[in-house]
């Protein structure tokens, strides 16, 4: 089923109840199973905050509550002794449990970078995604998925993530929630604006975040987008930019289309790699 969030999941979830049993030794019929669709990388959490449930692949199911076991008619007690007995069992109470539900990203490439790096540009550029892009910060405010479609019918999820900033791994900005998105990612795309004065300041913060909340994700393959090369002086910053990582930079203008092919040929190997 084409489920894309969990918007249409309420608060408290009821099953019916089964029925009751009727005359000439009648059983009641149980109740359907109440089955609530969700999206792909919805993760499900106890009271305690511990993940109980990773639904990460399609088909796989999660049983939350377990209706109560059915009663019993006098005619369940009949004996030799007993043949008109005047008594019955009610049947049990179905469990009552609390959860908190959490979508994922399911992406084979994440972009990661500050608010208005263009991250939302260049999904726009390389796939057939339309997140919004306006000149103001926060723009994304959830992820967006974009598909990569290659001649050989090979297609690479790319995600668009809201914006990184300092202390997120404190639940700053977009926070924790940004962080989490992330987990769910085989590789890193860091987008960084090089008309900045500071590209790599950037670069170092967003390599900071991502170390303090998961030392494991830090270590997934990554590959730098120099973005927006088409602003004046912004070619200096690639240079040092270069000169300050070991990991590959691809200089790119994600509004007029510069050297996408190039970018597109890289995620490709990255994504050839380590899948």
């Amino acid at each position: 089923m084409d489920v894309k969030d969990l918007t249409h999941v309420l608060s408290i979830l009821k099953a019916e109840p089964g029925e009751r049993g009727s005359n000439k030794d009648c059983n009641g019929k149980n109740a359907d199973h109440f089955i609530v669709n969700v999206p792909i990388g919805t993760v499900v959490k106890n009271e305690r905050g511990k993940v109980i449930a990773d639904l990460s692949e399609e088909g796989l199911m999660f049983v939350a509550a377990r209706g109560g076991a059915g009663g019993k008619g006098n005619h369940f007690f009949i004996s030799d002794t007993m043949q008109a007995p005047e008594i019955c069992e009610y049947g049990a109470k179905g469990e009552q449990l609390e959860y908190s539900i959490e979508l994922r990203s399911m992406a084979h490439i994440g972009m990661i970078g500050f608010p208005n790096a263009g991250k939302s540009t260049l999904l726009r550029a390389i796939s057939r995604a339309r997140p919004k892009v306006a000149p103001y910060p926060f723009t994304t405010l959830k992820p967006h998925l974009g598909m990569i479609q290659y001649d050989d019918y090979e297609q690479i999820a790319v995600a668009d993530l809201p914006g990184l900033i300092p202390d997120s791994h404190k639940n700053k900005g977009l926070g924790i929630q940004f962080l989490k998105h992330a987990e769910r990612c085989s590789g890193l795309l860091f987008v960084i604006d090089v008309s900045n004065e500071n590209p790599c300041d950037h670069l170092d913060t967003l390599k900071y975040e991502l170390s303090q909340f998961s030392d494991e994700l830090i270590q997934r393959p990554q590959l730098i987008v120099a973005n927006k090369i088409d602003i004046p002086g912004a070619f200096d910053n690639v240079k040092i930019l270069k000169d300050s990582t070991d990991i590959p930079v691809i200089p790119v203008s994600a509004k007029i289309g510069t050297n996408l092919s190039e970018l597109l040929q890289e995620i490709r190997r990255m994504y050839d790699k380590n899948k």
